[in-house]
């Protein structure tokens, strides 16, 4: 999921990729995540500014076959480029997630606690752009799985099929490149890397509020 450049707004605890009220930092296990939602538009979040705004309308009548968000506190840098082969660098944006749930959810401007069960290795001109896989968190249906092999291969497909085609533009050449579907255990080293990577640009929580 994208993000943007916008004015400038110092405070750590305004910044939109921190978790309003709580001090500590998601883990690679339990995670929040940020405007997901399943639309048929990016919607984004001003890097700076934090304002809720649409990034552009899909191109094409394809829709992401899961929740779409981001984890707050994330930050796709080094760290998370050293974890993808052939990525030069980290997209500079927080870390995208995909939700499964039994349940549709329409909103955007939601946070909802996950499990990370997998992730697919995905580069974007060059740059690192992982989509990491998760549940529900207590899902009637899928709170159980623990593995992205616990989901169908089907929806995995789907999610791959999306994510290499969903920037398409015809008669140019695309910038993705999906590389593999990963496990809960690869899943938690780039979630792990990722809040790394924002703790060193954006600095550590210090508490409530922040």
């Amino acid at each position: 999921m994208a993000t943007t450049a916008g004015p400038e707004i110092p405070a750590h605890g305004r910044n939109q990729w921190c978790v309003p009220g709580g001090g500590d930092a998601p883990s690679p296990q339990a995670l929040q995540a940020g405007n997901a939602a399943r639309l048929p538009a990016v919607v984004t979040r001003a890097k700076r500014a934090g304002y809720l705004l649409v990034d552009r309308h899909q191109r094409t009548s394809s829709q992401p076959p899961t929740l779409y968000g981001f984890v707050p506190r994330t930050y796709c840098g080094q760290r998370v480029a050293a974890l993808c082969d052939g990525a030069n660098e980290g997209d500079g944006d927080p870390l995208d997630i995909c939700v499964v749930s039994e349940r549709p959810i329409e909103r955007a401007e939601i946070l909802l606690c996950a499990r990370a069960v997998g992730g697919i290795s995905t580069i974007d001109g060059g740059k690192a752009d992982d989509k990491i896989v998760a549940v529900l968190e207590n899902d009637n249906f899928w709170g159980e799985a623990t593995d992205v092999s616990d989901l169908p291969p089907r929806l995995i497909e789907r999610l791959v099929h999306y994510f290499a085609t969903y920037k398409l533009v015809p008669g140019q050449e695309s910038q993705v490149s999906v590389q593999a579907a990963y496990g809960s255990a690869t899943a938690q080293e780039v979630v792990a890397a990722a809040i790394e990577d924002y703790q060193e640009v954006f600095g550590k929580p210090q508490g409530p509020g922040d």
